[in-house]
């Protein structure tokens, strides 16, 4: 600290540089230095700015439909943001109007996908923006790999986690995974969650699923969440199950055990 500055130098400082966690902050007195206060104030509005961010689901469609994806646009049975953020049960739910839509489309076009991917605005439609299409990249190409068929990717406005569920029955899909904004962080507004469900029906609970959670440039890179995902999906067609009982036991990469080639792709040998 400089000598003219009021706030007491703390030693712990220079841990500042290893994360992005609030330590160390310094005092004025009794107090926060001006700097570190506003600088919470800022993260604050972020924070609360991702959750009201409206989504826009028109330029992700549009980029998607540039790479030969179809996509099909839903609606919750939450109505609006504030409906939304007071009664969760309606965000785990398709609209009648939403509902009715899907289940045309799987009569004209038929049922039975492995796999459906859902993307929905969440907490912090932030994330969905800045991360679902590059993550999508990556994920697409191994599912390819596999030779798995895929359903139009869903985009549900007002939509929360389990609504994949209703999603993934009414197209038959053997699996599904959504793509939701998490609940922002003070450090972390626009992090991105992951959910896969495997035989997803109406009424699972969060014990049927698994999480990989903080997908973003500062946090779980795009190409670790979809290796640890590909792993979770591989061993559910295996065994027929996911949540609780599908545990995480992917080798994660590292020099010592990456070998030849590429790791996000599967082993040929």
């Amino acid at each position: 600290m400089s000598e003219k500055s009021p706030a007491t130098e703390n030693p712990w400082q220079q841990l500042r540089q290893l994360t992005p966690a609030r330590i160390a902050l310094g005092r004025a007195g009794t107090s926060l230095p001006t700097a570190a206060q506003l600088d919470f104030q800022f993260a604050h509005a972020q924070a609360r700015d991702a959750v009201h961010l409206p989504f826009d689901h028109t330029a992700l469609r549009e980029a998607l439909h540039e790479r030969q994806l179809p996509t099909l646009l839903l609606h919750s049975a939450a109505a609006d943001r504030h409906t939304y953020l007071q009664r969760p049960d309606l965000g785990r739910r398709l609209h009648e109007d939403a509902a009715q839509r899907l289940d045309e489309y799987a009569e004209e076009h038929g049922r039975g996908y492995d796999l459906a991917i859902v993307i929905a605005d969440g907490l912090s439609s932030l994330a969905v923006q800045r991360h679902s299409l590059p993550f999508l990249e990556r994920l697409l190409e191994q599912v390819q790999a596999e030779g798995w068929s895929l359903a139009p990717i869903t985009l549900v406005e007002q939509g929360r986690v389990a609504v994949a569920d209703e999603v993934g029955q009414r197209l038959g899909a053997k699996m599904t995974v959504i793509l939701i904004g998490e609940r922002p962080g003070l450090s972390s507004p626009d992090s991105l969650g992951l959910y896969f469900t495997y035989g997803p029906k109406v009424g699972l609970n969060d014990a049927y699923r698994n999480c990989i959670s903080n997908v973003r440039l500062e946090g779980l890179s795009y190409g670790m969440a979809t290796f640890r995902l590909m792993y979770l999906m591989r061993e559910a067609c295996r065994r027929q199950l996911s949540g609780v009982d599908l545990k995480d036991e992917a080798e994660v990469p590292t020099l010592e055990n990456a070998g030849p080639g590429n790791f996000l792709l599967p082993d040929k040998r």
